[in-house]
């Protein structure tokens, strides 16, 4: 009883203080000791307008279309949050619909975080995107990465794997996606970690010399989690949310968990196809389960596709790296530079692609959801996040892009408000922060 009444009156002087201010419902608030979106003051009332009812007809069609369980939509126009609302369902049993609040698996999506991460870094001089990444001079010159297979491997620098130019390309597999084989060659069990499946790539010989071709590669992305959690001297997810997101007021991202007894609050369950191959439990159980969960190892995965995002949180931090003037960038000009020039060496980084015209995006698929955000060059940008993967695979995202294209354009008018400003009008009750 002591120990409540404590709570009660610590809360009360949190209050009291506060002003009910904004930074007082902008962060994550414990609710009953479970980490809960800062967000879960937008609801989806909050965008019903007039100017969006044919916006949400398109939506709707395409949800039918392509049998969507669930998704959510966030837009910036002027780079203001002016709409962000759920479509469909969070839990086909439980019939929870989806809120701005929801939290989605955001796939490759993740890459442009590591990217952002990464430049971070050198801004800080911690590194510089021209450092080797193997080798005695290299930045993972632990004794676990050395003598590989193909001494080339010592010229990867980090803007190499920016770049998908390391020399890995997916003519026998991804090797993020291959954990039975990884296990076997490396005498270890299921799950294997992210460091063993790079040790197993480098007792191979690379497809191609570093920096004289390209090729998507998830490896590439998981080494540079790698690479920020050794210069940083910090877990990856510690240093992306302490120096790139919270600073800049995105507090629900976190890195998604394989199984569904695992997943976040507020996190929506995920759909695959009904025609889908089962898999054998990356854990070694010896059963089929879903591709979307323990199927594939998300959490091996790490910063090449297991972020976990709200829509409104991952349009902030787009807006944030996208150039504008309305809003700090978290990154320098340069930086932003570095990632973009679609004439130089390397871009796009982080994104997949960025014209000179100024539209840029990324794209994300896993089993079980599918996402794309895109900043353009009229000043709107835009996330669409959806909890069910398609027959099609990554190709969807051609789809996405066609249908918020033709969404938007049945907007006519466009609301003047900024939803980042949104708070409630008074706290959420005490009974709900205490047993």
């Amino acid at each position: 009883m002591l120990k409540k009444s404590l709570k009660i009156l610590f809360i009360l002087g949190i209050v009291l203080v506060a002003g009910y201010q904004p930074e007082a419902v902008e962060k994550n608030i414990y609710l009953k000791e479970k980490l809960v979106p800062g967000n879960m003051r937008l609801t989806n009332e909050i965008s019903e307008a007039p100017e969006f009812e044919n916006f949400e007809r398109v939506i709707r069609y395409f949800m039918r279309r392509w049998d969507i369980v669930g998704a959510s939509v966030a837009i910036a126009r002027g780079e203001n949050l002016i709409y962000a609302k759920g479509f469909g369902l969070a839990d086909s049993t439980t019939k929870e619909a989806v809120q701005p609040y929801s939290r989605f698996r955001i796939a490759s999506i993740s890459k442009l975080i590591t990217a952002v991460a990464i430049m971070k870094l050198q801004e800080e001089g911690k590194l510089s995107v021209h450092d080797n990444v193997f080798g005695p001079g290299g930045i993972l010159n632990d004794p676990f990465y050395s003598n590989p297979k193909d001494k080339r491997v010592y010229n990867i620098t980090v803007a190499h794997l920016l770049a998908h130019e390391g020399g890995w390309t997916t003519r026998f597999g991804d090797q993020m996606f291959m954990p039975f084989v990884v296990a076997k060659e490396m005498g270890v069990p299921v799950p294997v970690d992210t460091k063993t499946i790079v040790r197993f790539a480098l007792n191979k010989r690379l497809h191609f010399t570093p920096g004289t071709g390209r090729s998507y590669s998830n490896l590439g992305y998981a080494i540079l989690g790698l690479v920020i959690e050794k210069v940083s001297g910090m877990p990856y997810s510690e240093y992306c949310r302490k120096n790139i997101l919270e600073p800049y007021g995105i507090y629900d991202m976190y890195l998604a968990k394989n199984l569904r007894s695992d997943k976040l609050p507020y996190e929506v369950t995920y759909y695959v196809p009904p025609d889908v191959i089962m898999k054998p439990s990356v854990y070694g159980t010896g059963e089929l389960v879903s591709p979307a969960y323990g199927g594939n190892d998300i959490e091996a995965l790490g910063a090449a596709g297991a972020w976990v995002a709200t829509a409104p949180d991952l349009l902030k931090f787009i807006l944030h790296i996208d150039g504008f003037d309305e809003r700090k960038d978290m990154l320098s000009d340069e930086s932003i530079k570095f990632m973009t020039d679609d004439k130089n060496k390397y871009a796009p980084v982080g994104w997949k692609g960025t014209l000179s015209t100024g539209d840029w995006w990324r794209t994300g698929s896993f089993p079980g959801t599918v996402g794309m955000v895109k900043r353009q060059s009229n000043g709107i940008a835009w996330v669409f996040l959806a909890n069910t993967s398609t027959w099609n695979g990554p190709e969807i995202s051609t789809e996405i892009n066609k249908i918020m294209w033709r969404a938007l354009s049945q907007v006519k008018k466009w609301p003047e408000r900024d939803l980042f400003n949104y708070y409630v009008e008074a706290p959420l009750s005490i009974d709900m922060i205490i047993e």
